[in-house]
């Protein structure tokens, strides 16, 4: 319900790299100091240099992030966990056999399948940007968006 947020988020996808750091990112910007986010992956890898860069962009640095697995989560008490990637969704949901949280699937492009040029690449990390952007603002509106 818009204006009823969870305490905790945690976003996850395949490497938490890209698509999970840059949506705990976007969120944290906007409840952040109200509710708790996290993100994990199914693998790790360092983060991706488009992903910093684009989120630069907007004014949200996620350089010092620091890319980690579900196993080394040090909480696992979410309210809503909402995986990115087919591998995540899998993983969110043995997360949750034992726990009472709601799980969302939001498939998410994965970036990094396009080839070309350095301006086509970053077009396409800019497209999933805002298209979490979108997603999470409408999932999760700020209180002035509820107001609306």
């Amino acid at each position: 319900m818009a204006g009823d947020l969870p305490s905790a988020v945690l976003f996850c996808c395949t490497f938490n790299a890209i698509r999970s750091p840059m949506a705990a990112g976007i969120f944290h910007r906007f409840h952040g100091k109200s509710v708790y986010v996290d993100s994990v992956g199914v693998k790790t890898d360092l983060v991706d240099p488009f992903a910093i860069q684009v989120m630069d962009e907007i004014g949200i640095d996620i350089s010092r992030h620091k890319p980690k697995t579900f196993e080394e989560l040090e909480d696992d008490s979410f309210d809503v966990i909402v995986s990115l990637s087919p591998e995540a969704q899998h993983k969110a949901v043995e997360l949750t056999r034992t726990n009472s949280c709601e799980v969302e699937f939001w498939p998410t492009f994965d970036p990094t399948l396009v080839e070309g040029s350095r301006e086509a690449r970053l077009d396409a990390y800019r497209q999933v940007r805002d298209e979490l952007m979108r997603h999470i603002l409408q999932r999760f509106p700020t209180q002035s968006l509820a107001r609306e």
